[in-house]
């Protein structure tokens, strides 16, 4: 497996998608460095990761601060030796209709969900054009592929997402750095994004949704081990997952 003794940076491992992807990744032989905002949530990981035989390391980060990102990436090097993945999953979502005016919301999720993935390549982008190899990956939504009432500016910030991925990997073939990306769109994953849903009318709609379908976060955690490891020379480049019975 190409997964083997690669090193995975990964951004809100703290739970969901990124601490199943964690952990899976461990298991299969990655060094993994967990980042988020809880410490305490990324030390008990980590001593999991490590009880079970694997390789991890953390460090608290704060995604929408720049230099906290450099410093993630500078932290994963001096652990390990190298960067290879760089996992891009840290994500808000408050949803609500457009015409309650959470505009302080909206900022909230343009600074983690857009800016926060942007902040990540910038750390990274350096190692990996130097190297001629790595990979990003992020966390959109299905929300990044179509429209939904209450996640209009939720949805803007995944659809943003796609479009930087897709053109950080053309310009990466024409740049001859052979930088990998892959993009998935999850429909209802078990996560803790509805806590972040302060509108009443937008979160009792979600929890329907997610309460009748949802499936739980390892399933998403196996497609970024697929993508991570395809050999060098392909690029898979988009996932759409969900529950079967999710209409989407």
């Amino acid at each position: 497996m190409t997964i083997a003794n690669k090193t995975v940076l990964i951004t809100g491992a703290s739970s969901g998608i990124g601490e199943a992807s964690a952990k899976l990744l461990a298991q299969q032989g990655a060094n993994v460095v967990l980042g988020a905002r809880r410490e305490g949530k990324l030390k008990q990981i980590a001593d999991d990761i490590s009880a079970a035989g694997g390789h991890a390391a953390y460090r608290q980060l704060d995604v929408t601060d720049p230099q906290q990102n450099k410093d993630f990436v500078a932290f994963a090097k001096e652990q390990f030796g190298s960067v290879d993945v760089m996992f891009l999953n840290a994500g808000l979502m408050p949803s609500s209709p457009l015409s309650a005016l959470k505009t302080d919301e909206w900022n909230q999720m343009i600074d983690v969900n857009l800016k926060g993935v942007l902040n990540g390549i910038a750390a990274a982008l350096p190692e990996f054009t130097s190297q001629k190899s790595g990979q990003f990956i992020t966390t959109s939504s299905v929300a990044g592929l179509k429209a939904y009432p209450n996640g209009a500016v939720y949805g803007a910030t995944k659809w943003a997402v796609r479009d930087l991925m897709e053109v950080l990997r053309m310009e990466s073939a024409i740049e001859g750095t052979h930088i990998r990306t892959a993009t998935i769109y999850p429909a209802a994953i078990q996560t803790e994004l509805l806590s972040t849903i302060t509108d009443p009318g937008a979160l009792e709609a979600m929890n329907q949704t997610y309460d009748t379908y949802q499936i739980a976060p390892e399933r998403v955690a196996s497609v970024v081990s697929f993508a991570i490891d395809q050999p060098e020379d392909t690029n898979v480049c988009e996932f759409t997952i969900g529950p079967t019975t999710q209409p989407w």
